[in-house]
């Protein structure tokens, strides 16, 4: 029997996760992906994973409450046993989030405290919980952005926690060396999705100034930051570990 990698991908019901979980599925990839409240999209997901040839499930989950984590960890256990039979997975990508664009002045202890929850505790808890299901020789990948190396106005609260999750991730690939897990960071630059309410993508001269400050001439698509994640992944690449990699065309360099 041929062995089939499992990934975990978080947010995948739209935006960069999808576009992530299918390039994995194009690279051989089962996806156990994660949504929020879009759980049409996240099954039109499925289908389009499954239509590669590979399995996929859908289980819903709010990174932004960590009450649930024991929850989900446990439907994430039942998934594997259902659909693989097996009680591990292989590879977590934390890519779950959202952006909130404030001015340092204007940011709200709300806000603050929303980006929190969503881009740093859930990723730190979660991970915590879900260790025991991550095979030894496993990977994590997490997600950081461009802001936490350079500065845009109205930023400073979500990069903050970008900053967080990078020295985060260090820590990981320190601490679960001895079982063989690599753990590395992906900083996306600025990309044509929804995301901070498709500003990048629908705003022509936001679009042409960042294309303007990009080394390789144009705004970054999912399909660029999808590939590179699931690259991460591959097993040719399982001595990297540790390591910041930004994926942005080169944007302000």
């Amino acid at each position: 029997m041929t062995f089939t990698p499992i990934a975990l991908v978080t947010g995948a019901s739209r935006g960069l996760g999808k576009n992530t979980a299918l390039h994995l599925a194009r690279r051989g990839v089962d996806v156990i992906l994660t949504y929020r409240s879009g759980a049409d999209e996240a099954a039109a997901v499925v289908k389009e994973i499954e239509a590669l040839g590979r399995r996929a499930v859908a289980l819903q989950l709010d990174v932004s409450v960590s009450a649930t984590f024991d929850g989900f960890v446990a439907e994430v256990t039942q998934a594997l046993a259902r659909v693989w039979q097996r009680d591990r997975f292989d590879y977590l990508v934390n890519n779950a989030g959202i952006g909130i664009h404030a001015s340092f002045a204007e940011t709200t202890e709300a806000q603050f405290d929303t980006l929190m929850a969503i881009q740093l505790k859930g990723p730190f808890f979660l991970t915590q919980k879900l260790l025991p299901l991550v095979d030894d020789g496993g990977r994590i990948v997490n997600i950081s952005t461009g802001l936490a190396r350079f500065a845009l106005p109205g930023y400073a609260a979500y990069a903050s926690m970008k900053g967080g999750i990078e020295v985060l991730t260090r820590y990981l690939a320190k601490e679960l060396g001895p079982r063989g897990i690599s753990v590395n960071v992906v900083a996306p630059g600025a990309i044509e999705t929804d995301f901070g309410g498709g500003v990048v993508r629908d705003n022509a001269q936001m679009n042409a100034m960042v294309a303007s400050q990009t080394a390789l001439g144009r705004v970054g698509l999912p399909d660029d930051i999808g590939g590179a994640i699931s690259m991460l992944l591959q097993p040719d690449n399982r001595w990297i570990t540790g390591q910041r990699i930004e994926v942005s065309g080169g944007m302000f360099i």
